[in-house]
């Protein structure tokens, strides 16, 4: 089968060690694939008027940093490097530059808000995703209005379907975006695609929630690609429920530019079968007091693997700031593969970073002690799959994802609809 294959996807921002084989990953998509699917948006009509634009939220918040940047000359000793205004080696005050390094000082020195964004997986992925759209939707508040709207993507099999989404949430505004990534294969094993592509502007004091459900059956592949710019004061929380797809990426960049702006994430995961998981988290702590939050919380089945990158960047300049990142996995199978990278970058001394991961897999006396209550190791792994998943469908937002989450769950877990009648 023919595919287009992007390479370097979900690339942590400075490389690990390459054995570990997990600074990036490959993303093949077949070809043949029809660009097909259904994308729906829901949401009011003052929320949809193009009254507003992501590139035009970014303009006004790059003149105002110019303004407040001043033409204070930069004298460190990384930015003399980066900009390799000697060469003498009596200068023995010049370090040595990384290509990271010179590449993010000349970053930091630009200050080009516009050229620094970013979203989790790849650009070739934005691409992609965008031309499957092939327009994208605007979410544009007014100042100090509260709104709400849910965009579904629902893919079939032989098919590839995207969503283009921007967000620009206006001063002292809030908005709440539900995201349905959605792929019912009915029985059949043929591929597909589904896929959503997200900008978000958070104007100053403005809160943003986003939840993202991805509930697709395991012939699909499943693509969620982000970034996020924040203002001052901004507030953001992102929830990244993902259960269902045969290998699923998930991408997610967030420029934290304006002081006191907070990120927090919540990502809850299912792998079962031979299916595979890939998160790419990056958040850049550019203004000051900002602070964000990482929690992950997975169970890996049967011989499934998954792959966590998250990466805190405590930019030069972003004196008390704040950044954690915590993940919690278990391992229900000895087959499964699990990799966790937590990265902690700095540039400056006033700050926190924390970081840790606690994986475990259950104990031989805890299995012994089900299978004396006749429970054995396939029904074991149903229990912590059904957990996981009668979570998720109790925290649905509406009915027709919490139907998405029941119908992926009887695939999974025997007599698992009967849980649906039980909530109904």
């Amino acid at each position: 089968m023919d595919a287009l294959t992007i390479r370097n996807a979900s690339a942590m921002p400075a490389p690990t060690w390459g054995w570990l084989r997990m600074n990036d990953t490959k993303i093949e998509i077949p070809v043949e694939l029809a660009r097909e699917g259904s994308v729906t948006v829901e949401a009011g009509e003052d929320l949809t008027e193009n009254h507003a634009s992501f590139e035009g939220a970014l303009t006004e918040l790059q003149e105002r940093l110019d303004a407040a940047r001043g033409d204070a000359e930069d004298t460190r000793a990384c930015v003399r490097a980066a900009m390799r205004e000697t060469e003498s080696l009596d200068d023995l005050d010049t370090p040595a530059l990384s290509t990271y390094q010179r590449r993010a000082t000349l970053e930091e020195i630009a200050g080009d808000v516009a050229a620094a964004f970013e979203t989790g997986v790849h650009i070739d992925v934005r691409s992609y995703l965008n031309f499957l759209a092939g327009n994208t939707v605007v979410l544009a508040t007014e100042q100090g209005e509260d709104a709400a709207a849910t965009v579904r993507v629902s893919g079939v099999s032989g098919s590839a379907a995207g969503a283009s989404v921007d967000v620009v949430a206006a001063p002292d505004s809030s908005i709440d975006l539900t995201i349905s990534l959605d792929g019912n294969a009915a029985g059949s094993d043929v591929a597909g695609l589904i896929g959503s592509e997200l900008r978000v502007f958070a104007g100053a004091r403005s809160h943003v929630d986003v939840t993202v459900y991805m509930t697709a059956d395991a012939a699909f592949t499943a693509i969620d690609d982000a970034g996020y710019v924040l203002d001052e004061g901004a507030r953001v929380n992102v929830r990244h429920i993902v259960l269902g797809g045969g290998r699923t990426y998930t991408g997610l960049a967030s420029d934290l530019r304006g002081d006191t702006a907070r990120m927090d994430i919540d990502t809850r995961y299912l792998a079962s079968g031979a299916e595979q998981r890939d998160f790419n988290y990056i958040i850049r702590h550019r203004g000051r007091k900002t602070i964000s939050n990482m929690d992950a919380n997975g169970v890996l089945t049967g011989t499934s693997k998954k792959v966590l990158r998250g990466t805190i960047d405590l930019v030069h300049g972003c004196k008390g700031s704040e950044g954690s990142e915590r993940e919690t996995v278990l391992l229900a199978n000895q087959g499964v593969d699990n990799k966790t990278v937590p990265t902690i970058l700095c540039d400056e001394d006033d700050v926190a970073g924390n970081h840790g991961a606690t994986i475990g897999h259950v104990r031989p006396e805890q299995l012994f002690y089900l299978g004396c209550r006749g429970l054995s190791q396939e029904a074991a792994e149903a229990l912590f799959v059904s957990a996981k998943l009668e979570d998720a469908a109790l925290s649905a937002p509406d009915k027709d994802i919490r139907a998405n989450v029941v119908r992926l769950g009887s695939a999974l877990v025997d007599d698992f609809a009967d849980f649906e009648e039980e909530i109904a």
